[in-house]
C-alpha cells in the first residue's frame, strides 16, 4: 500500500521510517515523502495510480494541507482513495475544514503512531 507523507518538518521521514520498519521491510506498506503542499502535487502528478493514501499536515509554508486538499480533489478525476490531515492544532475550525474539502480522517500531533497504524491497517485491501 504507498502512502505519500506530506510534511514541513524533514526528520518526519526519519520518524516513520523507524515507527513502520517493520511494514517497510515486509513490503505490506511503503512510503514516500513530500515537504511541501507543492512537491506533493508535482510527485501525484508523476506517481499519480500508485498512491492510495496521503498523510498531510496542514499548516505548512505556501500551500497548507488544506489547500493541497483542495487541488488534489480539483486536478485529479480519481484522487487517492483515503486523505488523513495531521496537525498540531486540533481545533473545530480546521476539522470542519478538512471534513468539507473531503479529508477522511483527522489526526492530531504529536502522532500516535500505534493509532496511525491501527487506521492504516483498516484501509489495507483484503
Amino acid at each position: 500500500m504507498q502512502i505519500l507523507v506530506v510534511d514541513d518538518e524533514t526528520d518526519v521521514r526519519d520518524l516513520f521510517q523507524q515507527r513502520f520498519r517493520r511494514e517497510i521491510r515486509s513490503g505490506e506498506w511503503s512510503f514516500s515523502f513530500a515537504f511541501s503542499g507543492e512537491e506533493a502535487l508535482e510527485f501525484l502528478r508523476q506517481h499519480h495510480s500508485e498512491v492510495l493514501i496521503i498523510l498531510s499536515d496542514i499548516n505548512m509554508p505556501g500551500m497548507s494541507g488544506l489547500d493541497l486538499l483542495g487541488h488534489v480533489k480539483e486536478e485529479f478525476e480519481m484522487p487517492p482513495t483515503t486523505m488523513m490531515m495531521i496537525t498540531a492544532y486540533g481545533d473545530d475550525d480546521s476539522h470542519r475544514k478538512a471534513l468539507a474539502l473531503g479529508a477522511h480522517d483527522f489526526l492530531s500531533k504529536p502522532v500516535d503512531f500505534a493509532v496511525l497504524k491501527e487506521k492504516l491497517a483498516h484501509l489495507r485491501p483484503v
